[in-house]
């Protein structure tokens, strides 16, 4: 039962950092939010699977937010130059890999059936 308590407040934790994420707006490039739209699909997927559990998903999250809170403050002048552009790849790499060893790691969630 623990366990199961556990996943519901990381998938409602989950869900209300996607929310908040949502309504910092998308970008006008639809590369970058392509890319978002991937890696938030990809965690989400790991949460359904058992190959994240809800802290690993949490913190996954969370360093998505970031990235768009980034992004948020770079075009706050209007316009996204090269170099912001190649942060935001560079953080979108770490953030790929990070899922990435996250779901191939040894720790399982429960999954609800």
């Amino acid at each position: 039962m623990r366990r199961f308590t556990q996943a519901v407040l990381g998938i409602g934790a989950v869900a209300l950092l996607s929310a908040s994420a949502v309504y910092a707006g998308p970008t006008e490039d639809p590369g970058i939010q392509k890319r978002e739209q991937n890696q938030e699909k990809r965690i989400d997927q790991g949460v359904k699977s058992g190959e994240l559990t809800p802290g690993e998903a949490g913190r996954l999250e969370r360093e998505q937010a970031r990235i768009k809170q980034d992004e948020a403050r770079m075009k706050s002048d209007g316009k996204l130059t090269p170099k912001e552009r190649k942060k935001l790849e560079r953080e979108q790499n770490k953030a790929s890999k990070d899922i990435y060893k996250k779901k191939h790691n040894k720790k399982k969630a429960a999954v609800a059936q």
